[in-house]
């Protein structure tokens, strides 16, 4: 009895362990790449003009001056990002809940994200210079039209990999259509939704600062652009650093909310 009952504390306790022996080896292999490429960045730039390779030494200080002095365009980029995955987020979902739930307009709504889907983001961009005066709304729709079909997709093939005896079961409540909705479609999509938005996170940072090289003059892609028209490289890199910074907090903020919102489901560990 004795040893049973200490078994499963030995079992608990080595969790916590194994998570930060995952988190110091994952902290030791971004070391190493981010030395790695520190000394490449110092040989190279012994080899070939300091506009092509600037020296670590003077990216660090253009970056230190990006975070100074333009902390309102990382502002202006990161709002623009959120606000626009936020509304894909909704929006999409709940096309991708219609779809799953509706049969009628099911054939209609998803031609309509699989025709969005092979249109080429440049191609929206373009769009969006002649329809938009504003560069806001420009950014806006870019990112939105982009971003809805990967959530309406991943919701749909959620909605539709439901356990065909769950569904029948709970018909036989005879539930509301909302009540199917709460109670089952729900809880079965988060998890969708959450990696969804972990997915494209990356992806979404991309395509603003693509969006903002081409239509606006404000953001960290406008500024990119500017200092790649002075041949300053040192300020390509450092706000490419800076952006890499940004997109690593987001997925990290996403991570962090998907805890309690998961807390119910229990974490399955292959052996």
């Amino acid at each position: 009895m004795g040893t049973e009952a200490a078994t499963p504390a030995m079992g608990a306790g080595a969790q916590p362990s194994r998570a930060a022996n995952f988190f110091q080896r994952d902290l030791f292999a971004n070391v190493v790449v981010i030395a790695i490429l520190v000394v490449a960045m110092e040989v190279w730039s012994g080899f070939v003009p300091h506009y092509i390779m600037p020296p670590p030494a003077k990216t660090a200080e253009a970056t230190i001056n990006v975070v100074a002095n333009d902390a309102i365009h990382i502002l202006i980029t990161v709002v623009r990002l959120t606000v626009a995955v936020a509304f894909a987020l909704v929006v999409g979902s709940l096309l991708g809940v219609a779809m799953g739930m509706i049969r009628p307009i099911q054939p209609f709504l998803k031609s309509i994200v699989v025709i969005d889907t092979g249109i080429p983001a440049l191609s929206w961009m373009l769009f969006a210079v002649f329809w938009f005066k504003d560069p806001a709304a420009r950014v806006f729709f870019i990112l939105a039209v982009i971003l809805l079909p990967f959530y309406a997709l991943n919701v749909y093939d959620g909605i539709r990999a439901l356990s065909r005896d769950l569904v029948e079961m709970v018909e036989t409540f005879r539930p509301t259509r909302w009540q199917v909705f709460r109670l089952l479609i729900l809880p079965h999509i988060v998890p969708y939704i959450l990696m969804t938005t972990k997915s494209i996170i990356g992806y979404a940072t991309r395509m603003t600062v693509f969006a903002e090289l081409v239509c606006v003059s404000t953001g960290m892609g406008a500024r990119m652009g500017l200092a790649q028209n002075n041949f300053q490289m040192e300020g390509v890199i450092a706000w490419t650093i800076v952006l890499v910074v940004v997109n690593l907090g987001i997925q990290a903020l996403v991570a962090a909310v998907e805890k309690p919102l998961l807390r119910w489901r229990p974490e399955v560990a292959v052996r």
